[in-house]
């Protein structure tokens, strides 16, 4: 039997992100690439970007994300310590995503009063969150976990579960997820190649970022794109 957790933020990733059909997953290698990268991504049409802990620079970069580009939502992934999430919140990170869950991460995540998005791959942990009052959630990895055909299946036992899918996705497919009425975003770094970034090549990154804003469409009253 698992302990009582703290109730859920009263702000959503979803809510948060609302517009933004795509969350740009950036990997940063250089801290002094992060706010021109930021930069253009936003004025690409892409404000909330979410920068992982894969590499020693990626709270360095949170922060000065969070310090000098103003117009961004910037947040953490790859989160899988309740120790990353007091790191990642200080940092300045206004949301927090993580690959998977546990019961001691969901509990820091929610107690971290920034919004969050815990990661499944199967319906076994879609119903566990459901069970604990948790709404949102990344699917991951997205494409090897099932993709599209998956998470429709998902939406006629579980319409109160809502997604944000990443992992293996690109342009061509992205439009496919967001027009399922459990997808609220995609996550994807498409937009974000790795020589435009080693060449400071902005210019195209806003360019890719303004492509992948474009794919939202005409969203609804409840945030799903059509």
């Amino acid at each position: 039997m698992t302990s009582p957790l703290p109730s859920p933020s009263p702000v959503s990733v979803l809510g948060l992100v609302e517009g933004a059909p795509v969350v740009p997953v950036v990997v940063v290698s250089d801290a002094a690439d992060a706010v021109p990268l930021a930069r253009a991504l936003v004025a690409g049409g892409l404000p909330a970007i979410e920068v992982t802990l894969r590499t020693p620079a990626a709270l360095d970069a949170i922060r000065a994300i969070a310090a000098e580009v103003p117009g961004a939502v910037v947040g953490a992934g790859t989160v899988i310590t309740p120790e990353q999430v007091g790191a990642c919140v200080a940092a300045g990170a206004r949301f927090l995503v993580g690959p998977g869950w546990t019961d001691a991460l969901l509990a820091a995540m929610r107690g971290s009063g920034v919004p969050f998005l815990p990661g499944v791959s199967t319906t076994s942990e879609v119903v566990a969150l459901l069970e604990r009052g948790v709404r949102e959630m990344k699917f991951f990895p997205a494409q090897a976990a099932g993709g599209t055909a998956y998470l429709q299946s998902l939406a006629g036992p579980l319409p109160q579960a809502r997604f944000c899918p990443t992992g293996g996705i690109g342009p061509a497919t992205a439009p496919e997820y967001l027009a399922l009425p459990n997808v609220g975003c995609v996550g994807g770094s498409w937009m974000v190649p790795a020589d435009a970034v080693a060449a400071g090549d902005w210019a195209r990154i806003e360019e890719l970022a303004r492509g992948a804003a474009r794919l939202g469409g005409v969203r609804d009253a409840g945030g799903t794109c059509r």
